[in-house]
């Protein structure tokens, strides 16, 4: 079954999240992730819960796979820097 990493990011230093992108874009895509969603332009209608801000889709595989990328070695640095420069909700949602 397919899973879904949804991402809200609120950027703060867009230079540095360029390069953060540039080098974990492959990396995910090792993993057979699948952007959908980079950053499109948000038609927010119902926001009572949440307020948007940069949104992500990726598609996996699997659970397995998506896991296996966001708790991996190669990807711990760049977490850690990705935490520095943003603020971001992360999901992994099981779907079609």
């Amino acid at each position: 079954m397919s899973v879904y990493m949804l991402v809200d990011v609120d950027v703060h230093n867009k230079e540095e999240y360029k390069k953060y992108m540039e080098i974990v874009k492959p990396m995910i895509e090792d993993y057979d992730g699948v952007f959908l969603i980079r950053d499109g332009e948000i038609d927010a209608l119902e926001t009572s819960l949440w307020r948007p801000t940069r949104i992500v889709l990726v598609r996996f595989p699997n659970k397995e796979l998506a896991s296996n990328w966001y708790n991996s070695e190669e990807y711990r640095p760049y977490k850690k820097l990705r935490l520095e420069k943003a603020t971001s909700n992360i999901l992994f949602i099981e779907g079609l």
